[in-house]
């Protein structure tokens, strides 16, 4: 699962919404949204994420959110190190190699490294 369907499963959760109900609001399968949901399928487009935004109702903040969680939620990420330096493609590889050995707690601390680079991920 992604960040993004987590979150849009708690939103539904929250509402008593169901995926056969949601889905039909969006204008998507229940099919599509479930693979969605489940880190199954791509990058929702950006009209897909503001039909959700708008069939939840949220507005500011929390809208921004699950735009952001829909950015960061490819769940088949490319890493293009062509042109960096080769501790960058290093970096890049093993982590791609070790992913799926980490655990939780280890990838918090992978986060909190990012997040005290003081970078923000691009758009």
């Amino acid at each position: 699962m992604t960040p993004f369907g987590l979150k849009i499963r708690e939103l539904r959760r929250q509402r008593s919404v169901s995926m056969k109900e949601m889905a039909g609001a969006i204008g998507v399968t229940p099919a599509y949204l479930s693979a969605l949901e489940h880190g199954h399928r791509g990058l929702p487009s950006w009209y897909l994420v503001q039909r959700i935004i708008a069939y939840f109702n949220v507005i500011w903040d929390e809208a921004e959110e699950i735009a952001r969680l829909a950015r960061i939620s490819h769940p088949r990420v490319v890493v293009d190190t062509s042109g960096l330096s080769p501790k960058a493609t290093e970096v890049a590889n093993r982590f791609a190699e070790q992913i799926a050995d980490l655990d939780e707690a280890e990838l918090d601390r992978h986060l909190a490294l990012l997040a005290a680079s003081g970078k923000t991920p691009r758009e």
